[in-house]
């Protein structure tokens, strides 16, 4: 039933769960850890990745797969893992070809528990990271590369300072360099960029924000485009030289351009077991269904909301790449034409501490972690998911003092715009 000519929001719908005569329609719930099988050698060739099947939920299951197929359907890839959450998705991605004493390239306009990740966690793990400025040269993206750089890491566009990566330049430069660009695709999600038609080699998600849309389910995935020849670059032996763990198979020969996809299911899956559960997976594949009818209502009341506050003199700036005037505005429109996404930074006059009051004035918009889902919600970063960066930290990542990162939902634009007002008035 797949066609690759459909379009997005019919791949949004259809794609992933092709029911047979008598089969459920909707995407059924397998909530199950184990898969049943006649024989012994069925169950064999499974573990020795000679056949394709299920057989325990912690490496794949029904109702996970055909989120996987749906998602990679819509970004293009040629296969794709869903995990836990999409931390989970972000350090699978990473660890599936970097290892101590590896290197790492990224931009520093990334989520701040991402920011960690790279900073400490990795670092402890012997995996080195440097970090360029989102709008870096090419001389300076060439200048962080070392001999033991095994990719780069970039957000299509950041959390929460909006900064719209280069991707075609990222790209450019890495492969020069024969490593792969990764992407985090969460803010605009497939609907508004396209990665990989950049030069993107993966795409990661947090699946708990716009793809999910209902904020009940946290999740991740990643995406492998299948674009990268690992064998030609010649760094990554983990992919092109026998796997002991399984009988000495090697990906690039067995799986083709899905070597780098399988390795991450086989074998960090199997060891790690970031695991998404069924029923987040059943969750995920109901919000995809209408992505692409919320994202562009995300972006319409977004940039209503982004207009009213340009025009409220108690508003220090405002950034949103859909802006006119934004300095963002040229690369949004380039790689993102459709718009951005529903999220909006700005800052209040009267500084951090006038940015953190006006949260608590706020009764429509909801004081929550969370971004990116269709209900309104409101966060300072600098005190909460960007905290542990020190004030050098959070200029680099883009992150003001007052910076309010303000996630419009998809309810009634002027009921959003009057209560940024009276909490306003409250200040």
């Amino acid at each position: 039933m797949s066609n690759p000519n459909w379009r997005l929001g019919t791949k949004c719908i259809q794609e992933g769960w092709e029911p047979k005569s008598g089969e459920a329609r909707v995407l059924p719930i397998y909530q199950s850890t184990t898969f049943r099988y006649e024989t012994a050698e069925e169950m064999g060739d499974l573990f020795d990745l000679k056949a394709a099947g299920f057989f325990y939920t912690r490496l794949a299951n029904p109702t996970t797969d055909a989120v996987e197929r749906k998602v990679a359907a819509l970004e293009g890839g040629v296969g794709a893992v869903m995990t836990s959450a999409g931390m989970a998705a972000t350090t699978m991605s990473i660890v599936n070809i970097a290892h101590a004493g590896d290197h790492i390239i990224s931009s520093s306009a990334v989520y701040g528990g991402t920011f960690n990740l790279f900073y400490k966690t990795l670092k402890e793990l012997g995996i080195d990271c440097t970090f360029v400025a989102p709008d870096a040269t090419e001389a300076e993206l060439e200048a962080a590369f070392r001999p033991n750089t095994r990719l780069v890491f970039g957000e299509t566009l950041s959390n929460p300072s909006l900064q719209v990566l280069d991707i075609e330049l990222f790209a450019k430069v890495a492969h020069a360099h024969q490593v792969p660009l990764i992407v985090d695709n969460t803010f605009p999600t497939p609907i508004n960029c396209r990665p990989f038609e950049f030069g993107a080699d993966i795409v990661v998600h947090s699946t708990s924000k716009y793809l999910d849309g209902h904020a009940s389910a946290l999740g991740g995935i990643i995406v492998d485009s299948g674009r990268f020849d690992w064998a030609a670059a010649g760094k990554y032996p983990e992919l092109t030289t026998p796997d002991e763990t399984y009988h000495g198979i090697v990906y690039t020969e067995h799986f083709g351009n899905a070597a780098y996809i399988t390795k991450c299911r086989t074998h960090l899956m199997r060891d790690l077991g970031m695991s998404p559960s069924p029923m987040n997976g059943w969750l995920l594949s109901q919000g995809i269904d209408t992505l692409h009818l919320r994202m562009p209502r995300h972006c319409e009341n977004a940039m209503k909301v982004a207009k009213a506050l340009q025009a409220d003199d108690r508003i220090a700036w405002v950034s949103f790449p859909d802006l006119e005037g934004d300095p963002q505005h040229a690369l949004a429109k380039k790689y993102m034409p459709n718009g951005t996404c529903g999220v909006i930074s700005f800052g209040v006059k009267g500084g951090r501490e006038s940015a953190s009051k006006l949260q608590s004035h706020l009764k429509l918009a909801a004081i929550a972690t969370h971004v990116a889902d269709l209900r309104t919600c409101v966060l300072h970063p600098a005190s909460t998911t960007h905290r542990q960066m020190n004030d050098e930290q959070l200029a680099e990542a883009g992150v003001r003092p007052d910076l309010v990162r303000f996630s419009v939902g998809i309810e009634d634009a002027d009921d959003i715009i009057a209560d940024i007002k009276q909490a306003l008035d409250q200040l």
